[in-house]
């Protein structure tokens, strides 16, 4: 004997939905797989720090300071003393034969020839000095 059927509509209307669960699973095996099988990279970085000792490192040396300024009509100084360009260059030339090369404060004024101020940056590249530094940019302003 069979069943009764309640009626057409229940035939018509089929499960079109696909069952993504054990779709799912599938992926999640696969992807732990992927993970477990891949090799860890080791990303290092060497670096060389310093040996402990148990004496203080050395006290800090204040720097020298030579202020050199360049004023109106080539006019140099050396801290504070008048110069000419080949007293300027002996004095770099001993500066530089110093184990502490000291540090220069070249301090142009808004009057001062550029071409002064190039042969005095020149002189001191010439003699290998490195620590330079510009003073008095905000007169340019």
């Amino acid at each position: 004997m069979a069943l009764p059927r309640r009626g057409k509509k229940q035939d018509a209307a089929l499960m079109m939905e696909i069952n993504t669960t054990p779709l799912i699973d599938v992926m999640l095996v696969l992807l732990i797989m992927l993970i477990i099988t891949i090799p860890m990279q080791l990303h290092t970085v060497e670096l060389d720090l310093p040996v402990p000792t148990d004496s203080p490192p050395p006290p800090q040396k204040e720097p020298r300071i030579v202020r050199i300024a360049i004023g109106p009509e080539s006019a140099i100084r050396w801290n504070g003393e008048p110069i000419d360009l080949s007293t300027l260059n002996e004095r770099l030339l001993s500066a530089s034969l110093q184990p502490d090369h000291p540090e220069l404060r070249v301090r142009p004024d808004v009057d001062a020839n550029y071409s002064a101020v190039v042969h005095v940056m020149a002189s001191i590249q010439r003699h290998g000095l490195t620590k330079v530094g510009l003073a008095g940019q905000e007169q340019f302003d």
